[in-house]
Order: structure tokens, then C-alpha cells, then sequence
């Protein structure tokens, strides 16, 4: 949600574009699996930091695909829409966000992968349970089939995750022809 509401704000507005994008792309150059030792410290061994690190991680291709789907917006569309009296919001539900959402669920779909690589990873290094950390501790006796099953359930976790995303896809983008 962090991310479709800054790319949205960064989107409409010049004046955000040029005030919060550039502190975002900074941040975005950060490798976030890299920030794993500074959350530790900060938030400690839990829950939190791996929270954290995975919103850390979905929040860019989200802000990124929103702000580039809103500029592709065909400016006639909302010309037409003022001169026929839309409100703000009218504009925003009837033209904005009908035409961001096919590259909107792009992002979506980036970020769940991401958010899948970033949970392995967390708990790989910052758990005390979960399924990263049972491959972990595998490594450790050298319980190759645990490994193998572990990533076996994260990839169809993934492509669990995936699907539900092109279902959605498929029902809220169903007004597109098929090609």
C-alpha cells in the first residue's frame, strides 16, 4: 500500500515528484537484503525485522510501476474529463485508476516475488522458526532433501501467489480483448 500511494502521489503531482522521488530512489538503491544486520540491531530477532525487510522490498516495483502507469496516462482522457465536469474523484475512479491497473498488478506481481526472496532470506538469517529456517538448519547436517523440499514449497508458494494475482488480473482487466 506504501508504494501504490507514493507512486500515486509521485505520479500527480510535479511538486511531489521533485521533492519525494529523489529521497525514494536513494533508498531504492539501498540493496535491502543488505540491510538485514542494521534491522537486527534496530528491531531485534523476531517478527518486525522481517516484516520490515519484506515491505522494504515490495514497496519499490509498486511505487515504480504506479508512478510510470499514471504519467502514461493519455492527457486527453482527463482534458475530456474537465471539460465534461468530472470531479476530482470522478477523474481519479472513472479514468486514473482503470488505466494504471494493468500495470499496477505488473508490480504486483514483481513485488510478491520479491517478497518471497526476501522472507527466504530473513529467515535463513533472523528466525527462530519458519520454513527458512528449517533449510538453515538442514544446511547444518547436511540434509540436502530438506533443502530441496524447503525451496520445492517456497516455489509453490510462489506460483500459489502468482496465480492469485493473474486471476485478478484476468477478472478486474476482463473489459481487454483476449490477443
Amino acid at each position: 500500500m506504501i508504494g501504490v500511494l507514493l507512486g500515486t502521489i509521485v505520479g500527480l503531482s510535479r511538486f511531489a515528484e521533485a521533492t519525494v522521488d529523489p529521497p525514494l530512489q536513494m533508498l531504492r538503491a539501498l540493496p535491502h537484503l543488505g540491510l538485514i544486520p542494521l534491522f537486527i540491531l534496530w528491531f531485534g530477532i523476531g517478527e518486525t525485522p522481517k516484516i520490515l525487510l519484506v515491505a522494504l522490498g515490495v514497496a519499490f516495483p509498486l511505487y515504480l510501476n504506479t508512478f510510470s502507469a499514471i504519467r502514461q496516462i493519455d492527457r486527453k482522457f482527463l482534458d475530456t474529463a474537465v471539460v465534461l465536469g468530472f470531479s476530482w474523484w470522478q477523474r481519479f475512479t472513472v479514468i486514473i485508476a482503470p488505466s494504471i491497473a494493468p500495470q499496477l498488478l505488473v508490480g504486483l506481481r514483481q513485488s510478491l516475488a520479491i517478497a518471497w526472496l526476501s522472507l527466504i532470506v530473513a529467515e535463513q538469517i533472523n528466525a527462530e522458526s519458519g520454513l527458512g529456517y528449517i533449510i538453515n538448519n538442514a544446511r547444518d547436517f547436511l540434509r540436502i532433501d530438506v533443502i530441496i523440499f524447503g525451496l520445492v514449497v517456497y516455489a509453490l508458494m510462489g506460483i500459489a501467489t502468482d496465480g492469485i494475482v493473474r486471476i485478478l488480473e484476468k477478472r478486474s482487466l476482463r473489459y481487454r480483448s483476449e490477443a
